[in-house]
């Protein structure tokens, strides 16, 4: 058969490959493993519908077309692994690490941080040929802190590698990688990289892809050797043994099986039918009768891009849905052929050097340079005035696109997540899950004549990333920027330096703590000043009480004054000044809640009284009387939401309690815990975000 059969069941497929510089590269000719968990279903009624009617023009160029992205923890592979497969696919001629010791850096890392400290910062696109087909190719990071970049390409792909560390296993970006993979039903390949490392043990990351991945997998080839004495794999399906010659590992050299491994390659071949027959009732009956399954009836993969080809689904092999406008949001299931109405998603947005570069994913139809194409979300009408195909940094000039490609488009005035059509129908995708930020540091550039710039690159930055938020602190005056960690912030902070030449300085924000009094307390204020000419009278009296627990006003004013002691167009300046003083507590300075002032008597002076002589009597009673109401200090408190692998349960409940946190919910969300609690602010800023 040339594919399992697209149902219901779900399925995995892992690979094993080296590390090595130069004799084991992870190359195409990598293997794999294979099992199944929950996927995205594919659409048998798009290809149902494509194979009834007369073939045409575009059914070919749209299943010889791929989607993929590659996600996993920070350092397991994953940018070394695209530039393997742009190298063996002819993208790129010369191989080149992630740091760039040798000046140039690898080719998906185009920023000079990425390349100063060896990580993915940014999402890249890319794309490459291999056997005909058509890969798109998304490289995302692997940082917790820039969650958002495999966020945005997991919901416009349709299908992804997960790129898994032999020495270090599956890791906690590994099992939020997979959440999100998850949540938008993508299915994907796993490559277990680095078996040359010391410590590798590709079969601890099997095992623990069960366990903490609960994926159903099993091998589908065999390493020959680990760590240093790592010389290839064995294909479990066509039963022959590869290694990989030459200065790239680009000479690949079938060979039999080696005696010593005759055993384990039966007992890891029989595992792997076990695991395939569940998804296969022909494999299934022959699996039980006991019968010889050949290589054909398995289809193997050897190369890695192979199995991109044979078992990552094609654009019209997915369901997507858009939500229709004119019908109160109704979902729709986009056929995503070139024939139907133009729908494209940004997902995606870069400062560039020509404009704004917005990433689309065509849904559906086909959009071409020089056409008018309609913002959904604002409604506006835009020309299309450059069509883009991007390799990295790198662009090339194409004149259209059609459904199923990953294209790039310049001067057009959007967001992130807003959706284009033709006109003809008013669809909107689905929005993309952005998580909220987590963390926030206080930011100001070094000169005042350098705010501009400030600002531009503080503009620029919101719209790229949904998950950097800037903000004004009313009480404070700083500018507070809040990001996915400090790794995410300091990198923002580098940018602007970089970029806009604008140095910042940084510094955690100021807590906004509250006072408020414990205790009723009298004030009997006169407010009496002459210097020549008309003076200042005012006598105040009245008493200060706090409010009740709970209560939903911070302040309240009442005047139970008899008769005109004080003349009533005095009170508003006297409620006035009492609110002044309220803004600045003696006890640190920070505003005073929860308290309830009551004015019971006073005295004027028919020609010295003004409403200033009131005001100033009232701010000087309000600190006449403060100290003897017994001030406290109020800590702001956050409600937090924590979502971690149960396993990990007992640690952050452990963690929170130490913040002086307290736990107020515990409960289970499939394999994971959601822990709520209640935890001072300030813990939160002196030791850091959980």
């Amino acid at each position: 058969m040339a594919r399992f059969p697209r149902s219901a069941i779900p399925r995995l497929l892992y690979t094993f490959f080296s590390s090595k510089t130069r004799r084991f590269y992870p190359s195409p000719t990598a293997a794999l493993l294979l099992g199944n968990f929950e996927v995205r279903q594919f659409s048998a009624g798009n290809v149902a519908r494509a194979k009834d009617a007369k073939e045409p023009w575009w059914k070919e160029s749209m299943e010889r077309l791929r989607n993929i992205g590659i996600s996993a923890h920070i350092d397991s592979g994953k940018t070394t692994l695209t530039e393997r497969i742009l190298y063996y696919t002819g993208r790129i001629h010369e191989i080149h690490e992630v740091r760039g010791k040798d000046g140039v850096g690898a080719k998906m890392d185009s920023m000079d941080l990425e390349r100063e400290k060896g990580i993915t910062i940014q999402s890249a696109a890319t794309y490459c040929t291999w056997k005909d087909y058509q890969i798109n190719i998304i490289d995302t990071p692997g940082h917790v802190d820039f969650t958002i970049e495999v966020e945005r390409a997991l919901r416009v792909l349709d299908g992804a590698i997960l790129v898994l560390c032999s020495v270090g296993g599956v890791q906690s970006q590994s099992i939020t990688v997979d959440r999100q993979m998850r949540r938008y039903e993508v299915p994907r390949l796993a490559f277990i990289n680095k078996l040359d490392r010391m410590g590798a043990d590709p079969w601890k990351v099997l095992n623990q892809a069960r366990s903490k991945l609960r994926h159903h997998s099993a091998a589908v080839q065999v390493p020959i050797g680990l760590e240093e004495n790592f010389q290839g794999l064995i294909d479990l399906v066509q039963l022959k043994a590869y290694y990989f010659h030459g200065s790239s590992g680009e000479k690949v050299v079938a060979e039999e099986i080696p005696a010593d491994m005759d055993v384990i390659v039966a007992e890891k071949r029989r595992e792997l039918i076990e695991m395939v027959s569940e998804v296969d009732d022909k494999l299934a009956e022959a699996f039980l009768n006991d019968d010889p399954i050949s290589s054909v009836d398995l289809e193997g993969v050897q190369p890695l891009l192979d199995g991109v080809l044979s078992y990552l689904p094609c654009p019209i092999e997915v369901s997507n849905y858009a939500l229709d406008q004119t019908k109160n949001e109704e979902k729709v299931m986009l056929p995503g052929t070139p024939d139907g109405p133009l729908v494209a998603l940004a997902f995606k947005l870069e400062e560039g050097r020509f404009g704004q570069l917005t990433y689309l994913r065509v849904y559906e139809g086909v959009i071409r340079k020089g056409d008018f194409i309609v913002n959904i979300n604002t409604g506006k009408k835009i020309k299309v005035p450059r069509l883009v195909r991007m390799h990295s940094d790198e662009m090339e000039d194409i004149q259209e696109a059609h459904a199923g490609q990953i294209v790039a488009v310049f001067g057009v005035d959007c967001a992130s997540g807003d959706t284009f059509t033709n006109g003809s129908v008013k669809y909107t995708m689905t929005s993309m899950s952005v998580p909220e930020p987590v963390m926030s540091l206080a930011v100001q550039p070094v000169s005042k004549d350098s705010g501009g710039q400030f600002s531009k690159a503080l503009n620029r930055f919101q719209r790229e990333d949904p998950t950097f938020r800037v903000g004004l602190d009313a009480e404070s005056g700083q500018t507070i920027i809040s990001g996915m960690g400090e790794l995410h912030l300091d990198i923002y902070v580098e940018r602007i330096r970089r970029e806009y030449k604008v140095d910042a300085i940084v510094g955690k924000p100021r807590v906004n703590f509250r006072e408020t009094i414990t205790q009723h307390a009298e004030f009997d204020y006169l407010h009496k000043k002459q210097s020549g000419g008309q003076g200042q009278y005012g006598r105040v009296c009245g008493y200060v009480e706090p409010l009740p627990p709970g209560s939903p006003i911070k302040f309240e004013f009442e005047n139970m004054i008899v008769g005109q002691a004080v003349p009533s167009n005095f009170i508003p300046a006297i409620e006035k000044g009492f609110k002044e003083a309220a803004n600045s507590g003696s006890l640190i300075g920070h505003p005073v809640e929860n308290i309830r002032i009551v004015l019971t008597d006073g005295a004027s002076h028919a020609v010295d009284s003004s409403e200033l002589a009131f005001k100033l009597a009232a701010i000087y009673a309000f600190r006449q009387c403060y100290s003897a109401a017994r001030p406290v200090i109020l800590e702001p408190i956050m409600l937090v939401e924590l979502k971690v692998p149960t396993e990990f349960q007992g640690t952050v409940a452990g963690d929170i309690n130490k913040r002086k946190g307290v736990i107020v919910g515990n409960d289970q969300d499939g394999d994971d815990s959601i822990i709520t609690a209640n935890v001072s602010e300030t813990c939160f800023l002196l030791k850091g975000s959980a």
